[in-house]
């Protein structure tokens, strides 16, 4: 599903790679769609936006095929690939903890 959008290879973090629908490169975005590759090739979705104010929520479920869409706030403005990486990091423990969780309920699938 997340097949075909560009894939930005230099913006990992711990496995995690960051890819991109929202062409932030182009013109500057105050919000987006984008997605997240873990490092078992497994994908989430991701809408966000450029916010001082936390959010990270669910907004569409887990199944077999991708470990959810999440609503998520970046701290950096989406203006560069090395502030894309910031914004990855900046919510890696709560991505990482969804995947985990992913991976406990579906790994025997």
């Amino acid at each position: 599903m997340y097949y075909g959008f560009q894939i930005l290879d230099g913006v990992s973090v711990d496995g995690f790679t960051f890819g991109k629908i929202t062409d932030f490169e182009a013109e500057p975005c105050e919000h987006g769609d984008a997605f997240v590759i873990a490092p078992d090739n497994s994908r989430a979705g991701l809408v966000w936006e450029v916010s001082g104010k936390h959010n990270f929520q669910q907004i569409l479920p887990i199944d077999s095929t991708r470990w959810g869409v999440w609503d998520v706030t970046f701290p950096q403005p989406m203006t560069s690939l090395t502030n894309a990486r910031k914004n990855l990091e900046a919510i890696l423990p709560e991505l990482k903890s969804r995947w985990e969780e992913w991976r406990r309920t579906y790994s025997d699938e």
